[in-house]
């Protein structure tokens, strides 16, 4: 009985994810989100927004002047994160010091280079962008 309780308690310790497991999996969902609304941009000829809070993130469009959610996006729609509250870094610092953080997307295929941190804890997962399209989470 003492053995199938431990060898229970080991499988069950093992397959709960980590707090890293967790920020590395929303992070990699998050850069190819990132590519996936740079691309938008382009296409749409509109610029789109990367917006996201401690508990939350969603995307964003300009149109007729002001910044509208994109709610029936199923690839774009608003997530919540699965570990929260998350807290953001943005270097170089954004030129808008917006709350909640916003990264916008123009509809230039070329932007500013940035490294994207996100932390839960002492946990942190850097998203790199090369200003080029690329995002790559290290």
């Amino acid at each position: 009985m003492v053995i199938v309780g431990i060898t229970l308690g080991a499988v069950s310790f093992n397959a709960m994810p980590s707090n890293r497991q967790i920020l590395q999996s929303d992070a990699q969902r998050i850069a190819l989100l990132l590519q996936s609304a740079r691309d938008e941009a382009i296409v749409r000829n509109r610029p789109v927004a990367f917006e996201a809070e401690a508990d939350r993130y969603r995307f964003l469009i300009f149109e007729d002047n002001k910044w509208h959610v994109l709610e029936h996006d199923d690839l774009l729609r608003e997530r919540e994160f699965k570990h929260a509250p998350v807290t953001f870094l943005i270097d170089p610092p954004s030129l808008e010091h917006t709350t909640p953080l916003r990264i916008i997307f123009g509809r230039e295929p070329v932007g500013v280079p940035f490294n994207l941190t996100l932390s839960v804890d002492a946990v942190r997962v850097v998203i790199h962008a090369d200003g080029i399209g690329h995002f790559a989470v290290e």
